[in-house]
């Protein structure tokens, strides 16, 4: 999907003669996958909350692989979610790890976007530590619209209808626009 100025043009005139349809950051949810407990977790764990200054949960195995040594119910990730500002500070200085660049395939229907790091130590002004080591993590970045707190309210809950939610081609746009990504 290749974006033109058209189409930029035309969700900019839209999000500005409505603003309840400009999409926003809902979350952003850091992943780092170790494959196993102890003593290596718990150093993923330490590099995430030093990334993202927030203190990160582990995530459990959903199912036993023998092959990996891996049991279900043990933990073997941890993840951080950030919301507003946070969410943003550390978009940006993820993005520019990436150099500012996401593929089209990244994408889902609905606005969602993921990319991984290789490595933290990527990031700027972070230096190698032996005792840490280096891991790789996955990015993922929740959009939504005004609105969306009808999906979550406790009374008179109601579902979100299809022309509401977040399309691929205004999630693009919206990065493209807020943060100057370059869609690859």
């Amino acid at each position: 999907m290749k974006l033109t100025q058209d189409i930029i043009n035309k969700y900019v005139e839209l999000w500005s003669k409505n603003p309840m349809l400009k999409p926003r950051i809902a979350k952003v949810t850091v992943n780092i996958g170790v494959g196993a407990s102890g003593e290596k977790l718990q150093k993923a764990m330490k590099v995430l909350e030093m990334l993202t200054g927030q203190k990160p949960v582990p995530r459990r195995a959903k199912k036993t692989i023998k092959e990996f040594g891996i049991r279900r119910g043990e933990n073997i990730a941890c993840m951080v979610t950030l919301r507003k500002q946070k969410a943003i500070e550390f978009l940006k200085k993820a993005l520019e790890v990436i150099g500012y660049r996401i593929k089209a395939s990244s994408f889902d229907e609905f606005g969602n976007v993921g990319f991984g790091i290789k490595e933290h130590i990527m990031f700027p002004g972070v230096k190698y530590d032996p005792e840490l080591g280096i891991f790789g993590m996955d990015i993922v970045i929740t959009l939504e619209r005004p609105g969306y707190r009808v999906m979550r309210r406790r009374r008179a809950r109601s579902s979100i209808p299809l022309r509401h939610r977040v399309k691929k081609e205004e999630a693009m746009v919206y990065l493209v626009k807020e943060f100057g990504v370059t869609i690859v």
